[in-house]
């Protein structure tokens, strides 16, 4: 599975890799999920509903997040990869945050991410769960994927910020005269998320 990326972030330890992939078409995460439930650990993953995520950097921060609050031992959920979808929510409900980011029976892109919080958890042992127990297709974790499965209107109803995007596309055309709709676009998607992103970092100092 070369679609699944071992990832070393700045500031964690050299051996907390990250390891990530997306799904895409996925036929059974109606069992994914009850796996989650039942506290399954072979199962202890972050898996979060692709459509809620708009960039790397995004779901990246709240790996971060997650990580250094293990470090310093100030988790609020039961591990590091509950964690990390906790850390994607701007309030601090858990079980909303859950219901939000979190992968549902009706999910179909999910993104899978898995730290190695032992030497036995490597790239390997991670790909062959992962290839033995999801009925996907993987596809490569980067922004251009991320771009095609995004809900925009969904992210911004969750972190309400429909009126602060409604805002930023009229500004962005005033910008040097004449701008297209794809630079539209990105102008707007690279605002929703530096707002995204302030709010992750404002419910985390609450």
């Amino acid at each position: 599975m070369a679609e699944l990326k071992t990832l070393h972030l700045v500031h964690l330890p050299a051996a907390l890799a990250v390891h990530v992939v997306i799904y895409r078409h996925l036929k059974n995460a109606a069992f994914i999920r009850q796996q989650l439930l039942t506290g399954n650990v072979a199962f202890e993953y972050a898996l979060i509903d692709a459509s809620v995520i708009t960039s790397t950097t995004h779901v990246l921060a709240a790996v971060f997040r997650a990580a250094n609050d293990m470090a310093n031992k100030r988790l609020k959920s039961h591990n590091v990869h509950s964690e990390i979808v906790f850390a994607l929510s701007p309030n601090n409900n858990i079980a909303e945050s859950f219901r939000r980011f979190g992968i549902a029976d009706t999910t179909t892109d999910v993104l899978v991410i898995k730290l190695s919080l032992s030497p036995d958890i490597t790239h390997k042992s991670v790909e062959e769960h992962l290839r033995s127990s999801i009925e996907g297709t993987p596809v490569e974790f980067c922004d251009e994927t991320l771009a095609q499965l995004v809900d925009p209107a969904k992210v911004r109803k969750i972190y309400k910020l429909n009126a602060a995007a409604a805002a930023a596309k009229p500004a962005s055309k005033k910008r040097g005269g004449v701008v297209s709709d794809l630079q539209s676009d990105q102008l707007e998607g690279k605002e929703l998320e530096y707002a995204i992103l302030g709010m992750m970092a404002l419910r985390g100092a609450s």
